[in-house]
């Protein structure tokens, strides 16, 4: 029987890893590789070296006498392509800086290849990968941990070094605990430096997700539930607490954007939940941490109740990411509360977790990996282009002292390997427990284990059913800073979205009585509110999607010449007339200032809105085309 093995062939897409044989001819194994990469006979070339040499061409030579063995990497092109010059095939190594020295990289089909293959520098090959730009910054920074000369230990000159003094890695281990408060996880950047660090400088270094599927492209059985192998079967998983995190800490600007969303538990007793907008930035505490700074919280549609919390498909959500980008924000996570009112009277909090038994439910730690898998991290380490989330989790309840209290979470890779192929399952009867999924005739799943201590001291391991989802939560500091910084400065306060049942809407009757308000000559600073810009590019009525850049680059940038000019356009003159309208008909004779102008009167020549629906209708109507009500 032919010896089965498995090649491993990369594109500039990301590799793939071929099953084959010994005597299986080069035509044969071409044909795989075109149906695994979806290329036609004649769409591609594979090479046995990277630098384009070597070509296997459709014959009837076996692998056996090409010499290539079990495991070798080969390098495939499309047709035209410009080659490892123009593309990347090396993602395996870390981003160019000068703290990390450049190294020559190649890879072999065999060790008769070896002696013609070229190496390509890393710093002369351009990026396949667009790593965030936090991640390129951090990754030419040096990291190190500088010290002062010790007056009792260093035997040395002022200029000298010895183990007392002399810098540490951003990984050291006994630094980071003997940090106040002490920090269990070191940032993801100082895990890219332990791992390229050594004689190596990190060449052989693949930052691999886990899969929990069957490997398709097994020909030498019936497929599940027929049929396995150990070539096409996922390994089993062993739970690990991570020893590192995405992200470091959450920040909010100010109070204000937290007490804002607390606003709706506070006036309805219903659970509440937003996305967090905002951006990434280097947090110093830490040796190369990153910080979420949070700028706004979009809250989008759903349904909550005192105990729960469902989501309803939003089609705002590709709007609001849109505009928030051209913000120069992101959506960096998720908020929920998790709160009941011990006295409505006082506002106290009656803490609802219990710090002994979870911190998170099973059930929010599948959602909070459901999210993290939506977003993830590029991430040049990794054959596939992206390795974890920077996206986290906010949850505001109720601390021992009866005060809210937010605290910061992310969940594992493991636990996003396992909700993204759905493996991992709730308790129905302990929220604290999730339950590993058993195999069955339609999907076939690993075995997951996690080790814990008996009562002698032992390690035990045991089988995730059931499974104490602290494996799976790393916990993130979450702050307020001491000077609040604001993205969005107006002083009022726009309506938030989608809280039409506490009666606060976005319309244009919600527009006029905001723009009444102000009294300030800064146009920037009026319409310097997230929820507002939000209204004017999704309203109905005038949705300003396609013309409203020229103001979003004005508030990204704090420019009042900017926005003085998007103010004289035709837009922001229709808006006006709208609600000079709407401010004349529920008003009466109050002038609103915002423009430092009078009201625009409601008459006959203008469109008007109905006061028992909202409805903007037409000129020279007196009933409602929408309610059939009369206009007075």
């Amino acid at each position: 029987m032919a010896e089965n093995i498995i090649i491993r062939v990369q594109s500039p897409d990301g590799m793939k890893k071929i099953p084959s044989t010994k005597r299986e001819t080069a035509a044969a194994f071409l044909k795989k590789v075109a149906k695994e990469f979806g290329f036609s006979s004649n769409g591609f070339s594979v090479y046995l070296n990277r630098n384009k040499t070597g070509e296997i061409l459709s014959q009837n030579k076996t692998l056996s006498l090409l010499k290539i063995k079990h495991g070798d990497m080969l390098f495939l092109y499309p047709s035209g392509s410009p080659g490892p010059s123009g593309e990347v095939m090396d993602v395996t190594g870390p981003h160019t800086s000068s703290s990390l020295p450049s190294t020559s990289s190649s890879s072999s089909a065999s060790s008769a290849a070896a002696s013609s293959s070229s190496a390509v520098p890393r710093s002369q090959s351009t990026p396949q990968i667009s790593e965030d730009e936090i991640d390129q910054y951090l990754a030419k920074q040096d990291g190190k941990i500088y010290r002062n000369r010790d007056p009792q230990l260093c035997r040395h000159g002022p200029m000298g070094k010895c183990v007392h003094c002399v810098p540490l890695e951003p990984f050291d281990e006994d630094y980071l605990n003997h940090l106040d408060p002490p920090v269990k996880h070191m940032s993801f950047h100082a895990y890219i430096r332990k791992l390229t660090g050594g004689a190596d400088k990190g060449k052989f270094v693949a930052l691999e997700n886990i899969s929990c599927k069957i490997k398709s492209g097994c020909e030498g059985h019936p497929p599940w539930p027929e049929g396995i192998c150990t070539k096409c079967q996922p390994s089993a998983i062993t739970l690990s607490r991570q020893k590192y995190r995405h992200v470091d800490n959450i920040m909010f600007e100010n109070h204000t954007i937290a007490d804002r969303f607390l606003d709706f538990w506070r006036k309805t007793g219903s659970q509440r939940m937003g996305f967090l907008y905002g951006r990434y930035t280097e947090h110093k505490d830490i040796p190369l941490g990153l910080r979420a700074e949070v700028a706004a919280i979009y809250e989008p549609p759903q349904i909550g109740t005192q105990n729960s919390l469902e989501l309803v498909d939003d089609p705002k959500a590709a709007a609001v990411d849109e505009t928030a980008a051209k913000l120069g924000l992101r959506k960096v996570g998720w908020i929920f509360t998790d709160l009941l009112s011990e006295d409505t009277r006082i506002g106290t909090v009656r803490y609802t977790r219990n710090k002994d038994a979870y911190y998170l439910s099973a059930e929010e730690c599948i959602t909070a990996g459901d999210f993290q898998n939506r977003q993830p991290n590029p991430c040049r380490l990794s054959p596939d282009g992206h390795f974890g989330s920077k996206f986290v989790t906010v949850v505001a309840t109720g601390g021992p002292d009866n005060q809210v209290h937010f605290e910061g979470y992310q969940v594992s890779n493991q636990c996003m390997a396992l909700v993204r192929d759905e493996c991992l399952l709730p308790c129905r009867d302990a929220p604290e427990l999730g339950y590993a999924k058993e195999s069955s005739t339609e999907q076939y799943a690993p075995d997951v284990f996690y080790t814990d201590k008996d009562k002698f001291g032992n390690d035990i391991t045991y089988l995730a059913r059931p499974l104490p989802v602290e494996y799976l939560i790393i916990d993130i500091t979450t702050t307020f800073p001491k000077d609040p910084a604001y993205t969005f400065t107006s002083p009022h306060r726009f309506p938030i979205e989608n809280r039409d049942v506490l009666g606060e809407t976005q319309d244009f009757h919600s527009l006029a009585s905001y723009l009444s308000q102000s009294t300030s000559s800064v146009f920037l600073d009026l319409v310097s509110d997230f929820h507002l810009l939000l209204f004017l590019v999704t309203n109905e009525v005038m949705p300003l999607k396609d013309s409203i850049g020229l103001l979003l680059e004005a508030v990204k940038t704090s420019n009042e010449e900017v926005a003085q000019t998007w103010k004289k356009s035709e837009q922001w003159a229709t808006i006006e007339q709208l609600c000079g309208t709407v401010g004349g008909q529920t008003s009466g004779s109050h002038e609103y200032g915002a423009m430092g102008g009078p009201s625009l009167p409601a008459s006959s020549s203008a469109m008007w809105s109905c006061l028992h629906c909202t409805f903007m209708n037409q000129p020279g109507t007196e009933h409602c085309e929408m309610c059939s009500l009369p206009r007075s």
